[in-house]
């Protein structure tokens, strides 16, 4: 069973949170060997929730305090460049050592877009476009240098291996990228790509490009079939149906019973309905000690989740190709 810990630090009431506090956080879900960290990212626009941090600007920070949990930032494909983006999270995973994910979600967020020059929008479909182009070129973008590529032989007069780089050269609907990124190869091959808010009509998306699905909890009915496709689709994307995990979303409220949720979480991993867990989980230290000190126990008891981190990358927790200590 993979866990994913959303921190929902945007919230209303949860913008007075230090770093301090925010890194505590974290460091306890690293004490549980949990898969990754989510941060989540208010959006322009949204007056319903404040965050005290940009997340990747967050990530950054994190990276120099924890040693091994994945760190995944939410960031929009609205409110960056895919250049600047991909650039960003390419120097994330260089400060992490191979720990860093993107975020991306195929949902368009009312009035983001009027703080970027666009107060129209996108249409639906324009925006399902735009955000599949975006990630090819980003993803892209990561693969353009060959892990040797970069030689570094002052006495030479040889930065790199001209032929280990590989120009983009993307002229798209939506955007024009040449490339290649002045940041190294990332040291689990590519930072993980997790995407959110998808509809049907996004599913062969993800299946093509992401590594982790993050799907809203729903009804037990249909759980099995809605994964059983998702899993054929990534099948005859990759030919490889682990290529890709799929994580339910599970809201904790402030106020929970463990063993309650220890069934739950067992009972939808045990038929087959997902690869694990995405735990929202209010930004105050009470839930999630709760969650480590009385759910991950019971869960290891029963056999459903490791005691220790296999590896060095968030690639190798999630048991993805790439990062070399898989």
């Amino acid at each position: 069973m993979h866990l994913a810990v959303s921190l929902d630090i945007a919230s209303t009431g949860q913008a007075g949170l230090t770093f301090g506090e925010i890194a505590a956080l974290v460091r306890n879900a690293e004490t549980a060997s949990i898969d990754m960290v989510i941060i989540s990212d208010s959006l322009p626009g949204d007056e319903r929730s404040s965050s005290p941090f940009e997340a990747t600007t967050l990530v950054a920070a994190l990276a120099t305090v924890t040693e091994k949990i994945g760190l995944l930032a939410a960031a929009s494909t609205v409110t960056h460049q895919p250049y600047n983006l991909a650039r960003r999270f390419a120097s994330l995973d260089i400060i992490s050592h191979g720990r860093a994910g993107w975020n991306a979600t195929m949902m368009q967020a009312p009035r983001e877009a009027g703080n970027f020059s666009r107060p129209e929008g996108f249409s639906d479909d324009d925006f399902r476009r735009r955000t599949e182009e975006y990630i090819g070129i980003v993803q892209g973008l990561w693969d353009g240098w060959d892990a040797d590529a970069l030689l570094f032989d002052k006495s030479g007069g040889r930065f790199h291996d001209p032929e280990k780089m590989h120009l983009l050269d993307h002229k798209g609907a939506f955007f024009s990228v040449r490339g290649p990124l002045n940041v190294a190869r990332s040291p689990q091959d590519m930072p993980v790509l997790a995407l959110s808010g998808l509809a049907a009509a996004d599913l062969d998306i993800a299946a093509r490009t992401a590594d982790v699905m993050l799907l809203e909890d729903g009804p037990a009915e249909g759980a099995k079939a809605r994964y059983d496709d998702l899993k054929r689709r990534v099948m005859a994307a990759r030919h490889e149906p682990d290529a890709v995990k799929v994580l339910t979303t599970i809201t904790l409220a402030a106020a929970y019973r463990p063993a309650a949720v220890a069934d739950r979480l067992e009972e939808q991993f045990r038929a087959k309905t997902c690869d694990g867990f995405n735990i929202l989980i209010p930004a105050q230290p009470s839930v999630l000690d709760d969650f480590v000190d009385r759910v991950l126990p019971e869960l290891r008891r029963r056999g459903l989740f490791r005691k220790s981190y296999r590896g060095t990358t968030l690639r190798s927790h999630l048991g993805l190709v790439g990062g070399g200590d898989l």
